[in-house]
């Protein structure tokens, strides 16, 4: 039983990450955490879906539609959707009714579904109408550039667009990076240097609060079908 994933970065400062799915003889998944709101689109047996999908502060279990195949947007922290404010995203998502395999509705407009392919195409459809929306302040920071406001405003700025905190983006982050690198076959004790953990310890816990895997099961592709690119088939 396989869940095959796919991503690619994208050129667009408004994207994060485009990804595909299959999913083979699966029902359930470990989500990990995550600090992208996104749009999700599946067929499965002929009828389609689509779904926004929120920031994930935990890794859990997910129920996987078994044979369904998947496009995914990740969009980049700092953006937003003008209908629905993303913090009221974090931890959950909304489906999207009324979608064919031709099109969704979404911020009152019936929009074209995307392959993999045309999903820049999509969102700067979206963007000219003004159904995403970005903060200039948080994108900034975002690129390394310093903010012109206090720490404290530059916190609060953050959280409203994003629904989490700068620190629990950067522990999610870092926790995926992990996670990414030891799937590859490097050893632990570089990755706890590399990424800053104060020790093998402490890396195990945040793989454990973020990712929902040891470093053990990360190497070896164990632990079953999980939503994450690790460069590899993982096999439940």
């Amino acid at each position: 039983m396989t869940l095959r994933f796919e991503t690619r970065g994208s050129d667009s400062p408004w994207i994060d990450t485009v990804w595909t799915c299959t999913s083979d003889q699966v029902t359930e998944m470990t989500s990990v955490a995550g600090v992208c709101w996104g749009l999700v689109f599946w067929e499965r047996e002929g009828d389609a879906y689509a779904a926004i999908t929120g920031p994930e502060t935990s890794a859990g279990t997910a129920p996987v539609p078994e044979g369904a195949t998947f496009v995914g947007i990740e969009f980049a922290v700092g953006t937003s959707l003008r209908a629905v404010p993303v913090p009221v995203l974090v931890g959950g998502g909304i489906g999207l009714p009324d979608v064919t395999r031709r099109s969704f509705p979404l911020d009152g407009v019936r929009w074209e579904r995307p392959s993999a392919d045309d999903a820049e195409a999509l969102v700067e459809r979206l963007i000219r109408a003004g159904a995403v929306l970005r903060d200039p302040l948080v994108s900034e920071v975002r690129r390394g550039h310093p903010a012109d406001v206090s720490a404290r405003t530059l916190e609060r700025r953050f959280r409203s667009t994003t629904g989490l905190t700068q620190g629990a983006v950067r522990q999610i982050e870092r926790a995926r990076t992990a996670a990414a690198l030891l799937a590859a076959g490097t050893p632990i004790a570089d990755v706890v240097f590399a990424l800053d953990y104060f020790d093998a310890p402490h890396l195990a816990v945040a793989l454990r609060r973020y990712i929902g895997r040891t470093a053990v099961q990360l190497r070896e592709g164990d632990g079953g079908a999980i939503a994450l690119d690790l460069g590899q088939r993982v096999t439940s």
